[in-house]
């Protein structure tokens, strides 16, 4: 049976967070790491609400990247401008499974 819940239209704005959403592609790339760029084309690639949009919501996934524990700096990019992202080691499993609440790294 088809589900009776409306399906967002594409362009809606995700109900994800922002975590949500940056985790989700870290983990999709087989290193399980991305730089910051390749950050920003999955979420337009997946989420066609920010193709259109202001650049705005860049500056979110950055102050989501820096700001929250769960997200560690993974090594230089080869040509040595910028740093890979991946997700805290302690947190990885907990985001594997879709769960985003605990955003602190235990360390």
């Amino acid at each position: 049976p088809a589900s009776t819940r409306p399906q967002p239209e594409p362009l809606d704005k995700p109900s994800q967070s922002y975590i949500a959403l940056i985790s989700t592609a870290i983990l999709s790339s087989p290193e399980k790491k991305l730089l910051l760029s390749d950050i920003y084309q999955w979420i337009m690639d997946h989420y066609p609400y920010f193709k259109n949009k202001e650049k705005s919501w860049r500056n979110s996934v950055r102050h989501n990247l820096s700001l929250n524990e769960c997200f560690v700096k993974a090594g230089r990019s080869d040509n040595g401008k910028g740093h890979f992202w991946a997700i805290h080691p302690a947190n990885l499993e907990d985001f594997a499974k879709g769960d985003y609440h605990r955003r602190r790294a235990r360390r």
